[in-house]
């Protein structure tokens, strides 16, 4: 049997391979070493904490682990005090006899799609290193992309896990708003923040919400529904086909898919459309200060802060809408799951937004504009890769469920994930 230690140390080495490069901020090793060991003491005595313990894990830099500085992907905290204590999702794992390997990397603050940072590097697409990772969670994809850790911890917002799963090949999960406890990890947007996982499978996502969350294991919802209009005519060709495809599969496995406007999207989507996101204007809220370092803010950043300066009053429509259209949200699905690509076309290649700022801008907001809306609508989803169409790049497969149904679309995720042959 393979001891805790060993595959600690397997971790770490993979942290200092090239196609790791830039996705870990911090590594852990002796904190990795010591929790490694102390795993294996456990098993030597027959008291494993659960089925968890001994198995790495890496955190997005938003989250507190004790004697680590949360950089937040920014130089302008990359010289602050450590923390003192672990944030609780930290504590939490630990208890299940999780090994941390380190922190991750991440669009600064959280507040891009993309993934790119040029204070710590942009990790690399293991799909192909001249595309963005996605993000903000881009470290943390990349790691479990590249075999660092089976589980990556990181934050969705917007998309910020949902993204780069469906960029480099991955699972991820967005979980409810506050399904794990009261959010301290560093925040973008209060309203809308949450903890999501990075996994190769969804069998490892759900084994540590079983064990994070006490509830009765559901059965899949074979049942979704297709939204009609622009969630799949505004894809790319790559993409249409790959989920075009991966639909097909689906439906000769016997689930039940239908194509239906929702009022609610295309309702969310036009409040976002006309009056700009509760992100952008959280995001200029808890940051704003920020704007009068001189030299401390990456220019994109700096570009999406002032372009929310007055949006705060902007969103109040989206505010008072909110409670409404996640009930008609719910309605709506009637039981179903909500099926669409999770990004519409393929990761933008990093040369060309980098010579453009208003490319680059371009790219973020149609990369977020599928999970954007999801999001604010208070979803909870699940990215699946599914192959490319042809010699295509991999894209994902996004199943959504209203807020709480978590387990009935963990489920479903797992009984719609397509077989390694196929995807």
């Amino acid at each position: 049997m393979t001891s805790a230690r060993e595959i600690c140390e397997r971790s770490l080495a993979r942290t200092r391979q090239p196609a790791a490069r830039s996705a870990m901020i911090t590594v852990t090793a002796e904190l990795a070493r010591r929790e490694a060991d102390e795993s294996d003491r456990r098993r030597d005595r027959g008291l494993l904490r659960s089925a968890l313990d001994g198995v790495p894990v890496v955190w997005k830099d938003l989250f507190d682990v004790a004697g680590t500085v949360t950089t937040c992907g920014s130089g302008v905290l990359r010289d602050q005090p450590p923390a003192t204590t672990d944030s609780r999702l930290v504590t939490r794992l630990r208890d299940l006899g999780m090994v941390t390997v380190g922190k991750t990397n991440l669009s600064e603050f959280a507040f891009s799609g993309l993934g790119i940072n040029h204070v710590f590097g942009t990790p690399v697409n293991p799909l192909d290193p001249a595309r963005v990772p996605g993000g903000s969670s881009s470290g943390a994809a990349v790691a479990v992309a590249s075999g660092i850790a089976p589980l990556a911890v990181g934050t969705d917002t917007s998309g910020s896990v949902r993204v780069p799963a469906a960029f480099t090949g991955c699972v991820g999960y967005r979980a409810s708003h506050h399904r794990y406890g009261h959010n301290d990890f560093q925040p973008l947007s209060p309203t809308l923040d949450t903890v999501g996982f990075l996994a190769r499978s969804v069998a490892d996502i759900r084994l540590v919400d079983r064990l994070l969350v006490a509830e009765a294991e559901p059965e899949p919802v074979l049942r979704a529904v297709l939204p009609a209009g622009d969630w799949l005519e505004q894809c790319s060709p790559g993409v249409r086909a790959s989920f075009t495809a991966a639909v097909d599969a689906l439906r000769r496995r016997g689930v039940v898919i239908t194509t239906t406007e929702l009022a609610s999207l295309r309702q969310a989507q036009h409040l976002l459309d006309r009056h700009g996101t509760i992100v952008g204007a959280e995001a200029y809220t808890g940051l704003r200060y920020l704007l009068t370092e001189p030299d401390g803010l990456e220019p994109a950043t700096r570009r999406r802060l002032l372009a929310n300066a007055d949006s705060a009053q902007a969103v109040t429509p989206l505010r008072h809408a909110m409670p409404l259209l996640r009930r008609m949200f719910r309605t709506e699905l009637a039981g179903n799951v909500l099926l669409c690509p999770t990004v519409r076309h393929e990761p933008p290649r990093i040369a060309d937004l980098l010579t453009s700022e208003t490319a680059y801008d371009a790219a973020n907001a149609s990369t977020l504009r599928t999970t954007m809306a999801l999001s604010y609508l208070g979803a909870c989803g699940v990215t699946l890769p599914v192959p490319g169409a042809g010699d295509r790049l991999p894209s994902g497969l996004l199943l959504s469920a209203p807020a709480g149904d978590d387990g009935i679309l963990l489920a479903t995720a797992a009984a719609f994930s397509l077989p390694p042959s196929t995807g």
